[in-house]
This record gives C-alpha cells, structure tokens and sequence, in this order.
C-alpha cells in the first residue's frame, strides 16, 4: 500500500493530433423555407482617418484642473473627517475604560 507506484506509459497524443474528432457530414438547414437568392452584402464604407487622441481647449484644461480640485478637496475631507470620528472614538473609550477601572479597583472608597 505504501510502496511506490511506477506510473504508466505517456499516453498523450502526438502533437498536432486533436482529442476532439472533426465534425464532418454536418448539413445546416437554411434558416427560412423561401426560395430566394442570397444577396450579397452592402460593402462596409472605410472608417475616417484617425486624428490624434484627445483635443484639449483652454477652457476645457480650466474646468478639468476646477473638477479634480474640487474632487480631491472633497475626498480629503471625508477622509479627514472619519478620521477624526475615529480618533474621538478611540479617547472616548480610552475614557471610559480608565474611568471603570477605577470604579473596579477600589469599591470601598465610595
């Protein structure tokens, strides 16, 4: 149970022999039973030449810089402000605890 195995022989397939057996005698119906003849497709008009990528204005460079301003002013605030929650939290039951410790420690020196 414990010796070891000796693995079998490498089955694999020689390279450029598929697992998969081609599909062949397949014979797709015609999607409608109307006798027409296929016309060919409309050639698909060329695409405009591509200019350069994005086109910046003064005015568009001036509302962009004001958005990011205005974006990380904000950011910066509410991370700021959860900050502070937390830290107002931490010394409040820093408090807290220094004040029950004092309680528990000497009950008869009410």
């Amino acid at each position: 149970m414990f010796s070891p195995k000796i693995p079998p022989p490498d089955t694999a397939p020689a390279p450029g022999t598929s697992l998969v057996p081609p599909l062949t005698g397949l014979v797709h119906p015609p999607a409608c039973t109307c006798h027409h003849t296929p016309t060919t497709p409309a050639p698909v008009p060329a695409a405009p030449p591509a200019g350069p990528g994005v086109r910046f204005t003064p005015g568009s460079l001036l509302v962009a810089a004001a958005g990011g301003t205005a974006v990380v002013l904000v950011v910066g605030t509410v991370l700021v402000s959860m900050l502070l929650a937390v830290a107002i939290t931490a010394a409040s039951v820093a408090l807290c605890a220094v004040v029950l410790r004092s309680l528990l420690n000497r009950p008869n020196n009410r």
